[in-house]
């Protein structure tokens, strides 16, 4: 393995982290309604917990509903109950076809602790990137000891990881402060 292999893995395994929290902000509820709420719905179809988005179409009505419309008629009533009875705080309710599911807006203090919950998953994020920031740098010592790479060959590219580790943390910060406002936005 080469310096810039490490450099390059490195760079991989925090962008892999960058995605891990953006797919996990997505699933912290705003004020707003999306279906990405309902990724975690799942429903017996035939036997097998499904998920909602294998078994409905999902659709915003408006800014505070999602129209669920299953892909048979006679899977209504189990949708209906997995998003009731799901941990989500929804309260479903079928009209015709369409299962029309009303977000509830957020008390001042809910939207506090989702701010907290993605404080949590942003904290998260950035240990992560400072653990592959660890393992890189241990490999560059690795290479040194080793005798496959100089100190100063080392040094700089412990220098160009620790620019790498810097600006994926700025970008975490950055994603936060966007979910944070869209949080606190009434």
């Amino acid at each position: 393995m080469s310096l810039a292999d490490v450099k390059k893995n490195a760079q991989e395994r925090m962008a892999k982290s960058i995605d891990t929290l953006k797919a996990n902000l997505a699933k912290v509820r705003t004020g707003r309604a999306h279906a990405g709420i309902l990724d975690s719905v799942t429903v017996e179809y035939y036997g097998s917990p499904t998920p909602l988005s294998q078994v409905a179409n999902l659709t915003l009505i408006d800014a505070r509903t999602i129209g669920v419309t299953p892909f048979e008629k006679k899977m209504a009533g189990a949708i209906e109950k997995a998003i009731r009875d799901s941990d989500l705080g929804l309260n479903p309710s079928a009209q015709g076809d369409t299962i029309r599911v009303p977000t509830p807006p957020l008390t001042e203090e809910r939207r506090k602790e989702m701010v907290k919950l993605t404080k949590t998953e942003g904290e998260d994020a950035k240990i992560a990137v400072r653990n592959i920031r660890r393992d890189a740098n241990e490999a560059l010592k690795k290479m040194v000891k080793d005798k496959t790479a100089s100190e100063d060959e080392e040094r700089r590219a412990s220098d160009e990881v620790q620019k790498l580790t810097d600006k994926f943390v700025a970008e975490i910060d950055k994603l936060l402060a966007e979910k944070e406002k869209d949080i606190m936005t009434v």
